[in-house]
């Protein structure tokens, strides 16, 4: 008996797999490939893109990019904003093109969500040899440009031959779908590959279904770990984004309410628990609150969940100081799970922390204990009423006064997107989450320009949810285009616009490292030579309004409340544009260290008053082991 078959395209039968491809977790089935954003040249348009066209929106969802990076950054929102179960796919044609999903696809994988990309490539007969922006190297000639993007992905291939799409296909489903493997995708796709004809078998094109597991811990690693957590008198936990990504927001709290263990959170974590659970210490490490910081400082016992340890988590090993510290590591991913020469519970977030909650009854840390960690927390939660309130309504706002304005406006389910400049420090120390996706910080590879295209990203994935990208001038000049994309979908991103006449984060840690501000400002340049001339005449809100969006300037911390109200309320992109008071620091100063390593020799009297600090510093740096 023969096989049903169906004669298509490799792209038409690319695009018809990928609509039938769906991920199951807890019963709930959700579409692996939800759509598909794409820019269109020569090396895709005649292939996927009139596969695309073929198709229709119901079967693939088309969304129109304006930069290919962007466009990445927009998936990787809406699959982070869907705890990894749903993604989307990113279609670009040769050349720069597919160069410049480079950095997003670092992106992705780096904070371990799935993206699925599809450049275009050379032809595979090599009938046009060159062709138009084909790289050619003198003794590799399969080599592509696409090339760039195998470190930065998870898995890669390249598609030569139209019965090579199978297997390539399912092991791109595989890894997405996979909590442990996931992140960025690479199948590239030789034009002329794409619009050949092969005659497909039927059951290529049924329903499938990846299941995302939930493991369980083993139980031998299980029991060594409730035994160190019964003896530890001063235990934290460090909650990373893996708990978002599991939703066990709830499993955790259980475990904080049944034995009074504190949580500290990363920037991907924030927001595990709420912030008024008497148990929530807010942010940890470098840009974390002081609480958190002077408790894992003396905590005997460190437990992370779903955490990678980034330089900023543990203050560049400086952080916990007890020399009879001793860790557990809950992690899906072992890689993950044996940082810091932990011991081990390799099991899904949910799964570990409900194993937990259960082997550890009646187990409660000292009453004593969780006084210290309240108090420490009531004193913290003064220090930020402080930063958010402005002692003058008409006074020109500070940034942190403008994340307390912020704050009186939104509502619980609000989500709000940054990744770069000043404001992830002073949003760790101090923004109030109060539900599990409404802080959203892009900070494994701190992207500027990701903010805009991902708040497109999450507003799509929840349609009904206020989205507020926030972005610094730097950003905003990196990468506004996708306010375009917004206008053109009728997506109410909110843009939050800080104008603040240059990179005011990697200004200031110039000055602390002896850099003296080098090259930060946006300035003109002065007789000197220097870029320290009077601020360019930037018009940043005229260029928002020019690409569609309405167009709010507050000049006063009271207008500013009611322009973000004004703007939560509009069914249209509306971007507040704020001038913020640089002079008066109002952020609470870091709590733990960061190691940025200073000019050992110089004659410039900053950097070697700076090269002492650090030597002063670097002494209490360790490694756990």
């Amino acid at each position: 008996m023969s096989t049903p078959t169906r004669r298509l395209t490799v792209a038409q039968a690319l695009v018809q797999f990928l609509s039938v491809q769906y991920t199951e977790r807890d019963g709930v089935r959700h579409r692996l490939i939800a759509g598909t954003w794409g820019i269109f040249g020569h090396g895709n348009v005649a292939g996927l893109g009139q596969a695309l066209l073929e198709a229709g929106e119901d079967t693939m969802p088309f969304h129109q990019g304006r930069n290919e990076q962007a466009m990445v950054h927009a998936a990787v929102g809406y699959a982070r904003q869907l705890d990894r179960l749903s993604a989307q796919a990113v279609t670009t044609s040769i050349g720069p093109g597919a160069t410049n999903l480079v950095t997003g696809a670092a992106l992705a994988t780096i904070n371990r969500l799935p993206v699925l990309l599809l450049p275009g490539d050379y032809f595979a007969t090599r009938a046009a040899d060159p062709l138009l922006q084909q790289l050619e190297h003198p003794v590799e000639a399969d080599l592509s440009v696409n090339d760039t993007l195998r470190p930065v992905s998870r898995y890669f291939d390249r598609v030569m031959r139209p019965e090579a799409l199978i297997p390539a296909a399912l092991n791109a489903m595989r890894v997405l779908a996979d909590p442990v493997e996931t992140g960025a995708v690479t199948l590239a796709l030789p034009q002329d590959v794409q619009a050949e004809a092969h005659d497909w078998p039927e059951e290529f094109f049924a329903d499938r279904v990846w299941h995302v597991r939930r493991p369980a811990p083993d139980l031998a690693e299980l029991a060594e770990a409730v035994e160190v957590i019964r003896s530890a008198g001063r235990p934290l936990i460090v909650a990373g984004g893996g708990i978002h990504h599991s939703r066990a927001e709830e499993a955790l709290k259980a475990l904080v309410d049944a034995t009074g263990i504190p949580v500290a959170s990363t920037q991907a974590g924030k927001g595990s628990l709420r912030y008024d659970h008497p148990a929530d210490l807010g942010g940890i490490g470098h840009t974390g609150t002081a609480v958190s910081d002077d408790i894992a400082r003396a905590a005997d016992l460190i437990i992370g969940v779903g955490t990678r340890y980034t330089d900023f988590t543990t203050a560049s090993n400086t952080l916990f100081q007890n020399p009879a510290v001793r860790f557990v590591n809950l992690n899906i991913t072992a890689f993950d799970a044996h940082k810091l020469a932990a011991r081990t519970l390799v099991a899904d977030a949910k799964s570990g922390l409900e194993a937990l909650t259960s082997s550890l009854e009646g187990h409660r840390v000292d009453p004593a204990y969780e006084a210290e960690y309240r108090a420490g927390k009531d004193s913290w939660e003064r220090v930020v009423d402080t930063a958010f309130t402005a002692p003058d309504e008409n006074a020109v706002p500070t940034q942190t006064q403008l994340l307390g304005a912020l704050d009186s406006v939104v509502g619980d389910d609000d989500v709000v997107i940054n990744a770069a400049g000043s404001l992830p420090g002073d949003l760790h120390k101090l923004w109030r989450a109060r539900s599990p996706r409404q802080y959203h910080l892009e900070y494994g590879y701190s992207c500027m320009g990701y903010e805009i295209p991902a708040g497109i990203g999450v507003q799509q994935a929840a349609p009904d949810t206020p989205v507020w990208s926030l972005v610094g001038d730097g950003t905003y000049l990196m990468m506004p285009t996708e306010i375009v994309t917004a206008v053109q979908e009728g997506l109410p991103v909110n843009l939050v616009l800080i104008q603040n006449h240059g990179y005011a984060s990697i200004g200031g840690l110039s000055e602390s490292v002896g850099g003296e501000r080098f090259g930060t400002a946006y300035r003109y340049r002065a007789a000197d030579g220097t870029f320290s001339g009077a601020p360019l005449p930037v018009d940043l809100a005229a260029n928002a309004a020019s690409l569609g969006m309405d167009v709010l300037r507050p000049k006063t911390v009271r207008e500013l409340r009611e322009a973000l109200a004004t703007a939560r309320a509009s069914d249209r992109p509306t971007c507040v544009y704020v001038e913020t008071d640089i002079a008066t620091p109002t952020a609470p100063p870091a709590e733990a260290w960061w190691d940025v390593p200073v000019a050992e020799t110089a004659s410039r009297a900053s950097a070697v008053q700076a090269r002492q600090e650090y030597d002063r510093q670097v002494v209490d740096r360790r490694r756990h082991l």
